[in-house]
Formats: C-alpha cells, sequence, structure tokens
C-alpha cells in the first residue's frame, strides 16, 4: 500500500496524506479525519525512510561500544537503553571491538543522518575529529574523560580511583605492589597507571620498571602478566590489576604456582563485575556505577537532541572501593589514609 493509494481512496492528493502524518493541525478536521479513516482502514505504515526524510528525526540513537562480550559495558548499555526506550528512542549498537577503522564506520552512520546522535563509549578517535563531529551532531562521551575535550562526558576519575585502589595495599602494609596494567594506546590504562604511580609516589615507595606489566583486558592476559611477576626474584606482594577479568586470571597464575592470595599476594581489581563475588578469594575492586553512567550519558544525549542547553560539560561520577578478600583487609579499616599530593 502507497501514500498514493491512501490518497485516491481518501479522494485527495497525496500532499495531504504526508500532511496529515507528518503536521496535522495544517489539515482541516473533517479532511484529517477522512484521512485517517482510510488509514485505519487499510492498515497503512508509512515508509519509515520517507517519514525520516520528512521530519528529518530517526529516533534512533548510535551507542559505540568496545567489546560487546564485556560485562561492564552490558550495564552501561542496559542504562543507555532504559532511558532511550522512555523517551521513544530505539538504540542501535556498533561493536567496534577496539578497532578506529570500526570506529569510524559506525561515525559515517551519523553523517549520514541515519540516526539523530551517537554514545561513545571509547574513544579512538583524535580529540580534534571528535570536536569537529560534536560541532555538527549530538554526541556524548561515556566511561572515559580526555582532558579538555569540549564534548559531554560521563565518567568516574579514573586516577583518583586508581590511586585509592593502590594505598588500600600501602594502607595493608604492601611496599612492594606491582601494576597490571592495560594498553598504554587506550585513555583509562594511561590514567590508572597514572594513579597508581601517583599513590607510590606520595607514600615514598620506589616502582620498580619490571612491577608494571602492560596487558590486553583478557583474563588469559592477566594470567600471563601475573605469570611474568612470580618469575621476578622477588615478587611483589600486592598487585593493582586495571580490569576485574584480568585480576581472576592474576589470581588463577598465583593458585597455580602453589601461593596463596591474600596470604602471599594480594589482588585488587577495578570495574567491580559480578563475577567478582564469585571467584575465590572473592575479588576486592572499584566499583563503577555503571548502570547511572548509562542513563546519565543517554539523559544528556536526548537533552542536546532537543536543543537544550547543557550547562556542564563533565560530569564525574562517584565511584567505591569494594573490599572483599584477595587483598586480605575484609576486616580491617576499608578506606586508606588520604595521600597529599
Amino acid at each position: 500500500m502507497k501514500m498514493s493509494d491512501v490518497a485516491k481512496m481518501a479522494n485527495v492528493s497525496p500532499a495531504t496524506v504526508s500532511r496529515v502524518l507528518s503536521n496535522p493541525d495544517l489539515v482541516s478536521k473533517q479532511t484529517r479525519d477522512k484521512v485517517l479513516e482510510v488509514i485505519d482502514k487499510v492498515n497503512y505504515q508509512p515508509h519509515i525512510v520517507a517519514r525520516q526524510f520528512r521530519t528529518k528525526v530517526t529516533k534512533t540513537i548510535l551507542a559505540v561500544v568496545p567489546d560487546i562480550t564485556s560485562d561492564f559495558f552490558s550495564e552501561v548499555l542496559r542504562g543507555i537503553e532504559h532511558v532511550a526506550i522512555n523517551e521513544g528512542y530505539q538504540v542501535i549498537l556498533g561493536d567496534t571491538e577496539h578497532s578506529l577503522e570500526r570506529e569510524s564506520d559506525y561515525v559515517n552512520l551519523l553523517l549520514q543522518k541515519q540516526v539523530d546522535g551517537m554514545v561513545l563509549l571509547t574513544a579512538k578517535l583524535e580529540k580534534e575529529r571528535l570536536e569537529e563531529l560534536a560541532e555538527h551532531f549530538p554526541i556524548v562521551l561515556a566511561c572515559e574523560y580526555i582532558d579538555g575535550l569540549n564534548v559531554p562526558t560521563v565518567s568516574i576519575d579514573n586516577i583518583s580511583a586508581a590511586r585509592k585502589a593502590t594505598e588500600h595495599l600501602i594502607h595493608l602494609g604492601h611496599k612492594q605492589i606491582a601494576h597490571i596494567c592495560g594498553p598504554m594506546n587506550v585513555i583509562l590504562s594511561r590514567d590508572r597507571l597514572r594513579g597508581f604511580r601517583q599513590a607510590m609516589m606520595s607514600h615514598d615507595l620506589d616502582v620498580d620498571p619490571s612491577f608494571i606489566q602492560e596487558g590486553g583486558l583478557t583474563i588469559e592476559s592477566g594470567y600471563n602478566q601475573m605469570t611474568k611477576l612470580l618469575a621476578l626474584e622477588t615478587p611483589p606482594t600486592g598487585v593493582f590489576v586495571y580490569n576485574d577479568e584480568m585480576a581472576m586470571g592474576a589470581i588463577k597464575a598465583v593458585k597455580e604456582s602453589g601461593l596463596q592470595v591474600p596470604e602471599d599476594i594480594a589482588i585488587v581489581g577495578f570495574d567491580n563485575l559480578k563475577m567478582s563475588m564469585v571467584i575465590e578469594p572473592h575479588l576486592t575492586s572499584i566499583d563503577q556505577p555503571k548502570y547511572d553512567i548509562g542513563q546519565k550519558a543517554m539523559n544528556l544525549l536526548v537533552q542536546m537532541i532537543n536543543k537544550e542547553q547543557i550547562k556542564k560539560r563533565s560530569f564525574v561520577m562517584k565511584d567505591e572501593l569494594i573490599i572483599r578478600d584477595s587483598c586480605g583487609g575484609k576486616a580491617r579499616s576499608t578506606m586508606p589514609p588520604k595521600a597529599s599530593l
């Protein structure tokens, strides 16, 4: 059924049918009722592409995620989707698999106006390119923070959170502390390494270069990097790990070496995934308000699409250190003394 068929049955022009669908107030009640009666009778569904062309609104947003298999990002996406549905939007999901090329491909959907806006849960695009896009399209960056970026951002303070995790190990008496970090081409990896270094420096503790091992975000990578640390002549007594998945791999490596966590080596992770409460010993971890980050990002995007003024550009959400068994500090004070930076 075409629009012209509806127009013929209602004895009006196709332009009148179009106005009834897009701007009904411009059509007299008598004519409008006649057209709507035909539409209802034949169950006419206007072609979505035609409607987008007419209204310049798709009621669809794009959420770009670096890894769709990640439990962390699934919680953020849930927050995005719940707000989107409530606001009448559909969500298209773009999984970049940590690829700049794929991220650029998804950005093309924005350039082609196939979506009304975009939430980026990763940012491999250059800062200048991201700001250029944001001048013309509604864009929100979530989970990551780029210093000086003129784009609305929702995240925790990763530097401060990493410092908090490291200082907890220091507070428990550890001095030989290592860090298994993520890839250095990822902003969050650099921020968490920076927080680790700040904590060590503020307590006058040396950082042995061999105590910093760069991994690849997976359980296997955490296992491999922990194995390297265990092979050192003097292994660390405490390890702050970039994320929970890598921390789980690190715990496995310690157990297989015949040592125990936390009796021989204390381990702290990051992200507070659900699995952190299942693995033995239960994993101490930095909790990010994942769902809330997604909600806040989507609410900001809706405001931008509606051309509402946004007074702030950076929204920092609260993180929390969740003390469990893997660091041996569950029964002790949960907060280390503040460092003077």
